[in-house]
Parts: C-alpha cells; sequence; structure tokens
C-alpha cells in the first residue's frame, strides 16, 4: 500500500513565548541548522538565542497569527487536502519541527500499513538546513521504528518545468502592474554551508563564476540552484536583465551568509532610483513568518523609509491550482 508524505519546515503551536522557545529550541538544536560541535551548539543556543529571541520572535508571529493558527500551517494543510481530491494515495502532512511531527506522522502511517512512501520534502532547492534535514529525519525515524516501508524522495525541483510553470502563472498578475524592478528574495544560509556541500572542496565560493560553470556539486549546491530558478523563471516570464536581482534574506549570527543581504538592499534600492519593488521568495512554497513578517512587515517598512514609493510581495505559491498540479504531476510518476 502506497501513500505521499509532504513535510514542510513547521511553526510553533501558538504565537505565546513558552511555545515559541519550545520551538526554536527544536529547529536550532538541530546540527543540519546550526553545524557546529554539540557542547558549541548548545552554549550559543542557551546561552545567546533562548535568552532573547524567544520573545522578539513571539512578537513577529503575533502579527501574522491567523484565527486558523500559523499561515504556513493552514496553508500546508489546505494545500493537503487540495492534493487529496486529487489523487488515489493517501497524503499525509508533516513537519520538520513542532506538530504534527514527523516521528508522528509515519507511526501512524506504519499502523495503517503503509509499505511505499514517497516523501516531497516541501522545499524546490537543497540545502542541508531544509531538504536535507527533512530527509535525514524521516530515515532516522523509519530506522528506529524498524520500519519495512520503502521509502522514494522527490529531488529538489528548483527548475523542474512544472514548478517554474506554477511560479510564473501565480506571479503573473502581478507582473502586469508598474514597477521599476523585481527582486528575488531567498532564505539564506551560511556561506560555510555551501562550502561544507562541495565535497572537492575547489569549487564552490572558490572558481569564478562557480553557479554558472557546470558542475557536479549543483546538485547540493543552494546557491547555484537558487539562480538556476530565476534564470528560468526570467526566461519564462519574459523579464529583462536589468530589471531584476537575487538576495538572501533571514541570517543569523556573525558568520558571513549568502550575499547580497535582503535587507541592506531595500535600503539601497530607492537611493539608486528604484521606487516601485515588486518581491518574490521562490524558496517558500507556503507564505509564513519569513515572508509575510519580515518581508511584507519589515521589509516593506524599510523600503518605504528609504525613500521607495511602492512595494509589493508576491505571494508564495500557496494552494495556486498550478501548485497543486505540480505535486500531483510528482506523484503520478511516482505511481508509475
Amino acid at each position: 500500500m502506497k501513500a505521499v508524505l509532504l513535510v514542510n519546515l513547521g511553526s510553533p503551536d501558538s504565537p505565546n513565548v513558552p511555545d515559541v522557545r519550545r520551538y526554536l529550541r527544536e529547529f536550532l538544536s538541530d546540527p543540519c541548522v546550526i553545524d557546529s560541535p554539540w557542547i558549541v551548539r548548545q552554549l550559543v543556543l542557551n546561552l545567546f538565542i533562548l535568552p532573547f529571541r524567544p520573545k522578539q520572535s513571539a512578537a513577529a508571529y503575533q502579527t501574522i497569527w491567523t484565527q486558523e493558527g500559523s499561515p504556513l500551517l493552514v496553508i500546508s494543510r489546505q494545500v493537503q487536502s487540495l492534493l487529496q481530491q486529487q489523487v488515489s494515495l493517501p497524503v499525509a502532512l508533516a513537519m520538520r519541527y513542532g506538530n504534527p511531527s514527523i516521528s508522528k506522522i509515519l507511526q501512524l502511517l506504519h499502523e495503517q500499513g503503509i509499505t511505499e512512501l514517497f516523501l516531497i520534502p516541501l522545499y524546490p532547492h537543497y540545502a542541508m538546513s531544509s531538504y536535507e534535514t527533512v530527509v535525514k529525519k524521516v530515515q532516522e525515524t523509519l530506522r528506529e521504528m524498524k520500519s519495512k516501508i520503502q521509502l522514494t524522495i522527490q529531488p529538489p525541483f528548483y527548475n523542474e518545468p512544472h514548478y517554474i510553470k506554477a511560479l510564473v502563472e501565480s506571479a503573473t498578475p502581478y507582473l502586469q502592474q508598474d514597477y521599476d524592478h523585481l527582486l528575488f528574495s531567498f532564505h539564506g544560509i551560511p556561506e560555510r554551508h555551501i562550502k561544507k556541500a562541495d565535497i572537492s572542496g575547489c569549487h564552490c565560493l572558490i572558481q569564478p563564476d562557480c553557479c554558472e560553470t557546470p558542475n557536479p556539486v549543483h546538485q547540493v549546491c543552494y546557491r547555484a540552484q537558487t539562480r538556476k530558478t530565476v534564470a528560468a523563471f526570467v526566461k519564462a516570464a519574459g523579464i529583462s536583465e536589468n530589471k531584476f536581482s537575487i538576495t538572501y534574506q533571514s541570517r543569523l549570527g556573525r558568520d558571513p551568509w549568502l550575499k547580497p543581504y535582503t535587507d541592506l538592499e531595500l535600503e539601497r534600492f530607492p537611493k539608486a532610483g528604484i521606487k516601485k519593488l515588486l518581491v518574490i521568495c521562490p524558496a517558500f512554497v507556503s507564505d509564513c513568518l519569513e515572508t509575510l513578517e519580515e518581508i511584507a512587515e519589515r521589509g516593506k517598512e524599510s523600503f518605504l523609509e528609504a525613500g521607495g514609493k511602492n512595494f509589493t510581495m508576491i505571494p508564495c505559491l500557496n494552494t495556486h491550482p498550478a501548485w497543486v498540479d505540480t505535486l500531483k504531476f510528482f506523484i503520478q510518476n511516482f505511481m508509475k
């Protein structure tokens, strides 16, 4: 018996400080997120992050929280429901951090007699702190359960034609308005994660134009994959080279992260004559804290305070029919 498992990042159970602290502890304890030795990770977490960040994050979550709950979880459940209406296989949903947990959902699938599972990490691009940690967690949990469930995993789909088509279709109504510039803001990751994924140790962030020079390491290079998404998008949407750029958001700590930084670019744009800005966040398939609060609220405020006139965030794919069709296409391939 076959089934599908969708996995997204997750959210705290509520926007209250204790729940946010519990969520952040689980999230930031993951060695795929903070890839320092255990003792260093615990010191950083307990001395510098958990005493302060939960209150700040709770305040941010409170600005986007809905009556139904976390936007990311609500939207993910809506996608699950829409997809279930179109495919015959059972479609389950889990979160990498928080609830519903991967371990709980896998146990339920095991009890239901599932023998083949198609895992779809809801991340278009490979990164150890997103795609990789989901895959590892599912594999580890199945081993701990001593389950015989056969696992098939959807690869990153950063330039898969159905995904690009869905992205362009969802953005088209916004691209038809008058704008000066389209900003692709991707979630950032530390530069060391890029270098760590490069087992050759001599290509990523070392070779000139490393992302544009074909190399097998691009299969696990987040930066290269984000650029391929943008290249495919602007080609399909017919956007000229001088009307878009790429940035990376959500950095944490003092180590260098992928550049340029979204927040700094938003402050710079008006000074460069960019007054009407569109922002799209292709690394996220569901609107969440990073899009709704960080970009649509704080990012907009920064841009306008710097002299910008019009700021529009293009919503994530969310429940767009073309996105549901993309997931359906992945499942149909699995069923062949």
